[in-house]
């Protein structure tokens, strides 16, 4: 079984790792179109190639730190030595997946600029195979670093599999702290870029949107890679190999609690779906063709054709595979991936249909510019928080079957695992999955580089077409995410009960959970506050650098001669230098909130006040990140709507008023909320890393 395990996590990550490859070069075998869009793209990926550089090298110095801080638990016995090798190599993975994500982005944006001048179709196909390779570099890179980590453990070291497992989860925490850093960092930096443009050059000047003559628009393209591709790439794998091996660590539980010898079936199971997701996924990516003139529901249509494949046929392959590798006896846990897996499409739907200006809601979100910008920006709130209904009660259902149907009635830990398989059967096809989220960027940024290299008209109507479809799928992989975001945690805080009865005397101090215990009460209190106090901050540092963008940008309008006539052209680079800064400092304080909250958290509760504020922080997050997702994905397709020729069209009072309200959005859709979903997992990581710690000195 132990071979097994390793030759499928290796296979899986050779393919996915040759496919991403294969598509790259694919992908740059496109002709890039004139001198001037080069230029263009050249200038994006400048910029984008020194923010992440001076990220890194920010990000670095708190890595050395925690490696020292573990290295030192680990001296003390509170760890074992694995972990802070683990930490690493975690955080690295991670923040590889969003670099050359990333890279392959920027090489793409005039391509698909240029394959709009051909065909609605070529321009599809170059942006989304720029997706695929972000798509498929993660589960490559995810399933390697499991691969490595199992092998080196198991073959070297010869550890038992609950030993493994531990050791395992923890480079989760390096994962989660690096995709914290990216998608914090890369969020405030686009929305900055996004919100100082929009403002000045649309609603005070206005001109059109990607205008050369706004200085804060290659920012904003830019910004459109470092957080919506490296920040997001950094953020799936996170949650990718984050479910895997939570569920195998609760495997490795449930095998003990009904007395099954061979725990190595529980453990392998989660990281053969994954594998054989790959292979699912990279067979979909084919299906994934448009006509020309093609209408948005027919656009979504083609992605659409493409994840669903995947998911049938992982939905097929996966029965055989539960009944081979689990036996006869244990064949409804079958249900509980097939749960994971509907329950992943029925959030994409539910997000669609709130974001999507196919349908009512954004509809009527649009109409309601009629009467001013205050209008506007009440019914996109309202669209959010009328969002969270529908995928609480999708995860609701799924919790509850797959705990029923993994026997949790009589063995709770086989429900728990089954919680945990849900989670897996969900991002098991994110290699596609992904890629019709990531392509969405690019599309944007190939709608600026149309606009700004003065491209035919028919050329910008195309790249809107895909930058449209691309603010609904980005909307729908965002309540992907934070949907599996939710399970995971589940599993998470599972594993961290787990952890602490395993520690000499965590069982007593973990042994009242009940609700009217106050130290449970209090933590459930702080957790369900935490991500409004995240929320806050983030939200407030991008307001912070979005008034430096906005002053500058005024600043060059007034005093740049000849700007606004084309005679002059504007300080890109000053933007550019500007939103680094800003979001490279803005970032740190809420990162180092979701990690020291939890430890102090322990120290001061103890571990029962852990596990209320767990709870409280994956119940509102949750809700949180849905709403703050789906409003900002609605007013960002209402804006696009009466751009259409909607309700007065660009440049109408309509128009400015929905442009205020996509400004408002921005930080919710594009910063806050998907780093919401991090913050629940970051905070169950920190917790179990700690667990020893704060049984051994903690205060209760």
């Amino acid at each position: 079984m132990e071979k097994l395990i390793m030759v499928m996590a290796f296979v899986g990550s050779v393919l996915a790792l040759l496919f991403a490859l294969a598509t790259a070069f694919k992908v740059l075998k496109f002709p890039e179109g004139t001198d001037r869009m080069k230029k263009i793209s050249a200038s994006i990926r400048k910029g984008a190639n020194a923010y992440l550089g001076r990220q890194y090298r920010i990000v670095s110095v708190f890595f050395i730190v925690m490696f020292a801080i573990l290295g030192a638990m680990a001296w003390a016995k509170l760890l074992t030595p694995f972990v802070p090798f683990a930490f690493l190599t975690g955080g690295f993975f991670s923040g590889l997946s969003g670099f050359i994500g990333m890279k392959v982005a920027t090489a793409a944006n005039a391509r698909t600029a240029n394959g709009c001048q051909e065909s609605l179709d070529r321009g599809l196909r170059a942006a989304f195979s720029a997706g695929s390779v972000m798509g498929f570099t993660v589960v490559g890179l995810g399933l390697l670093d499991i691969a490595i980590w199992f092998s080196l453990l198991k073959f070297v070291f010869k550890l038992a599999p609950a030993d493994i497992t531990s050791a395992m989860l923890t480079f989760g925490m390096g994962a989660s702290s690096m995709a914290l850093f990216a998608r914090v960092g890369g969020g405030i930096f686009t929305k900055a870029a996004d919100v100082g443009a929009d403002l000045v050059g649309k609603v005070e000047v206005g001109i059109p949107e990607d205008d050369p003559r706004n200085p804060a628009v290659i920012a904003d393209n830019v910004g459109d890679n470092v957080g919506d591709v490296a920040g997001m790439g950094a953020d799936l794998y996170e949650s990718y190999v984050g479910s895997i091996i939570s569920a195998s660590a609760l495997g490795v539980s449930a095998a003990a609690a009904i007395g099954v010898s061979d725990a190595l079936k529980f453990m392998a199971l989660p990281m053969l779906i994954a594998s054989i997701g790959v292979i699912c996924s990279i067979v979909g990516t084919f299906l994934v063709h448009t006509k020309e003139g093609a209408s948005q529901k027919q656009l979504l249509s083609a992605l659409s054709r493409g994840t669903n494949f995947a998911a049938v046929v992982i939905a097929l392959v996966s029965w055989p595979l539960v009944s081979r590798i689990l036996g006869a006896e244990h064949w409804k846990v079958y249900f509980a991936i097939l749960g994971g897996l509907v329950s992943g499409v029925l959030i994409g739907q539910s997000t669609e249909y709130f974001t999507s200006a196919s349908y009512k809601p954004t509809k009527d979100l649009a109409a309601t510019s009629e009467t001013g910008t205050a209008t506007i920006i009440i019914g996109g709130l309202s669209v959010g928080m009328l969002s969270t209904l529908v995928p609480i009660l999708i995860v609701a259902v799924c919790v509850m079957l797959a705990y029923c149907v993994s026997g949790g009635q009589t063995q709770p830990a086989m429900g728990l695992y089954g919680i945990a398989l849900a989670a897996v059967g969900m991002l098991s096809t994110l290699g596609i999955t992904l890629a019709t989220d990531a392509y969405g960027p690019v599309a944007d940024n190939a709608g600026g580089i149309a606009e700004m290299a003065g491209l035919d008209a028919s050329v910008r109507e195309r790249t809107d077409a895909l930058d449209s479809l691309g603010n609904t799928t980005a909307a729908t992989g965002k309540g992907f995410a934070i949907g599996s975001a939710a399970l995971t945690a589940l599993a998470l805080m599972a594993s961290y009960i787990d952890k602490v009865n395993a520690l000499p005397g965590g069982a007593e101090k973990l042994s009242n959970l009940a609700i009217n215990n106050p130290t449970v009460l209090i933590g459930l209190f702080i957790g369900a506050c935490l991500p409004f106090v995240f929320a806050a901050l983030t939200m407030k540092s991008v307001g912070r650098a979005a008034q430096s963008v906005v002053q500058e940008v005024r600043r060059q309008f007034r005093e740049i001669k000849g700007l606004m006539n084309f005679e002059a052209e504007a300080d890109y680079a000053r933007c550019v230098d500007l939103c680094t800064r800003s979001s490279l400092r803005e970032m740190v304080l809420p990162t180092v909130v979701a990690i020291i909250v939890p430890i102090v958290v322990g120290l001061i509760l103890g571990p029962t006040g852990v596990v209320g504020m767990l709870a409280g922080a994956t119940a509102s997050g949750f809700l949180m990140a849905v709403f703050m997702s789906n409003s900002g994905g609605a007013w960002d397709n209402a804006k696009k709507y009466i751009e259409s020729g909607k309700f007065g069209g660009k440049g109408s009072d309509n128009h400015k008023a929905a442009v205020v309200g996509d400004t408002v959005g921005d930080p919710f859709k594009d910063t806050s909320g998907p780093s919401i979903n991090i913050l629940i997992k970051l905070l169950s990581m920190v917790s179990i890393v700690f667990a020893a710690l704060v049984v051994k000195v903690g205060l209760l």
